[in-house]
């Protein structure tokens, strides 16, 4: 299960020509040209965890548009390629990923910010207490437990050694390994990996347990942020546009009623959710949820949280100098919710 450099780089490759092949021909949306709007929007969730759609529809702010789940999903890279294939309407992932998927030529367009980091809702790099892990030197050699490659955790990581002074060739004897996050925790218990990525009500329940420490996190690396997006094809915008505003402005008036919303009232409401969708899902860790760590109000995307990402991967080779511009990629159109509804700024 080892991963070098050059099996991350052929994953994000991989990325690329799923892409290139949506740009070529791929169109089916949930929507039929000339038939008129649609009002129900498919999607992947996450087991045991409420997502910002999911909460906007029990609040009412999704009006007459339903949510159609068709299963769960623990990747970002293969959520928003299931949107640019039309399996699901929206998909969300980690904002380096939407930018290498758009900048092979896939016709997508981020819409809302839905997830990031804060002081409550981060993604932590942990490990035993005992573990003699502790700086980016000590990494080399060992495995460190994501829920996807080529994504958020696999970038931070690759930051946090550059940061510590290895080489590319020293990063590269670094082993991330794709590990779903309901098993992390127990995967790095029974020392099956070196390093656990851990996040959200899995990294508070973790904490809980004890016997953990910190190595470090993407919010001591980058401070508040916006990490990820939902997208929407743009065949799926020309042809919903009323859908996608009903869905977007909703969204971003969950992120907001969570955000102003007494904690405990949030998690009774989220436990609720689970508990009437009848998935035979735990609803124990809910209780540690604190924040979506959306940065911006409403979930507006200023397109510094894609530049930055944009940067990241020319600088590993993944992209080209100038092959994307960050101002196409995305849209404030549809959210109404902002302060601000302008196109592409």
């Amino acid at each position: 299960m080892a991963t070098t450099a050059s099996n991350r780089r052929q994953f994000l490759s991989l990325l690329g020509l799923s892409a290139v092949a949506v740009s070529c021909g791929t169109t089916a949306t949930g929507a039929t040209a000339g038939k008129g709007r649609t009002r129900t929007l498919r999607y992947q969730g996450s087991a045991g965890q409420v997502t910002l759609p999911e909460l906007a529809e029990d609040l009412g702010y999704l009006g007459d548009v339903k949510l159609q789940w068709i299963g769960n999903t623990i990747s970002g890279p293969q959520d928003i390629q299931s949107a640019a294939t039309g399996q699901v309407d929206f998909g969300g992932a980690f904002n380096g990923a939407v930018v290498k998927l758009a900048a092979n030529k896939a016709p997508v367009k981020a819409v809302i910010s839905y997830y990031g980091s804060d002081k409550y809702a981060y993604n932590g790099f942990y490990v035993l207490d005992d573990s003699p892990v502790r700086s980016p030197g000590d990494l080399a050699g060992k495995k460190v437990g994501m829920n996807t490659l080529g994504a958020h955790s696999e970038a931070m990581l690759d930051i946090y050694l550059q940061r510590g002074g290895l080489s590319r060739s020293q990063i590269g004897k670094v082993e991330p390994l794709v590990v779903p996050p309901v098993n992390t925790e127990q995967t790095l218990r029974q020392k099956q990996i070196d390093v656990a990525v851990l996040g959200g009500i899995l990294r508070d329940k973790a904490l809980a347990t004890g016997g953990i420490r910190p190595l470090f996190t993407d919010y001591q690396l980058l401070g508040a942020f916006s990490a990820g997006t939902y997208v929407m094809t743009d065949r799926f915008l020309e042809q919903n546009p009323e859908t996608a505003r009903t869905f977007v402005t909703g969204v971003g008036r969950a992120i907001e009623w969570a955000r102003s919303t007494p904690r405990d009232e949030v998690v009774a409401r989220m436990t609720d959710i689970v508990n009437k969708r009848g998935r035979n899902e735990d609803t124990a860790p809910l209780k540690y949820w604190r924040s979506f760590g959306v940065a911006e109000r409403a979930g507006r995307i200023t397109g510094k949280e894609l530049q930055l990402w944009a940067d990241w991967l020319t600088e590993r080779g993944d992209i080209k100098k100038g092959q994307v511009k960050v101002a196409d990629l995305y849209t404030n159109e549809f959210n109404a919710a902002s302060s601000s509804s302008t196109s592409g700024s």
